[in-house]
């Protein structure tokens, strides 16, 4: 099955990296919105997957993006009319702020290579027997977090700020086989796109190193490490996103 999938991207150097090396793979119609570059929103029946990516604003930023409010409404809209919707880092945040869950400033940031853990029930779900039971490591950059919708389960969790992903599904998701995912870690990072991440992000690795230095690594380390845990992420990925199709 041939899916439409559409992205919103919320800056230039944050875009889909191994996710669309999936698509292609799997001969997917990938279609975009930036936003922040007055691109229009597409129409809800227009796709079948919204992948909801990160950024370095807040979900409370309307007054100073307001485009934030309609993108709001399409992933509303989205995860009403049964859409699968798969939010990264930012976009997990928004995901979880239209599900009625509290997004705030987490009480450290995470940038880096840093361990997760899946819940209990995250080693049980059927949409991640992929993954390792045991902790293994991620790619993080982001300073707030969220809490668990009402009515999701919440699947891995870390030593720095305990929600690090959850999924959800309604009654009407389960009759058409569709997902709501949210990570607030990076797996679709490559080799390319995270050097474009640390070169636009040296203030705030270079702030972090200061206030966070547990949980915040250099440039180089980051990059460095890239080269150690970029692959098996991917295939973890790509897992996910495989058996989410199977069942769309």
């Amino acid at each position: 099955m041939t899916l439409r999938i559409h992205a919103l991207f919320h800056t230039d150097y944050e875009d889909l990296s191994f996710i669309k090396q999936w698509a292609n793979n799997h001969h997917h119609r990938m279609s975009y919105t930036r936003s922040y570059h007055n691109d229009l929103l597409p129409e809800p029946d227009s796709f079948d997957w919204l992948i909801v990516m990160g950024g370095p604003m807040s979900v409370h930023d309307d007054e100073k993006h307001p485009w934030l409010v309609d993108e709001k409404w399409l992933i509303k809209q989205s995860i009403d009319n049964g859409k699968t919707v798969i939010g990264v880092c930012l976009g997990a945040q928004l995901i979880a702020h239209c599900l009625g869950a509290t997004v705030q400033p987490s009480r450290v940031k995470e940038i880096g290579w840093l361990p997760i853990r899946l819940t209990a029930e995250g080693q049980s779900h059927p949409l991640l027997q992929d993954l390792p039971k045991q902790a293994f490591t991620v790619f993080h950059w982001h300073g707030d977090g969220f809490d668990c919708p009402q009515g999701a389960t919440a699947i891995a969790t870390s030593e720095a700020w305990v929600n690090q992903g959850f999924i959800y599904q309604t009654p009407l998701h389960k009759e058409l086989g569709t997902w709501i995912m949210c990570w607030q870690c990076h797996f679709e990072v490559t080799k390319e796109s995270i050097v474009k991440m640390v070169a636009n992000g040296h203030d705030a690795i270079q702030s972090g190193l200061i206030n966070y230095p547990k949980t915040v690594q250099s440039a180089d380390g980051i990059i460095e490490s890239g080269h150690q845990y970029i692959e098996d992420n991917n295939a973890r990925l790509a897992a996910m996103l495989n058996r989410i199709a199977k069942d769309s």
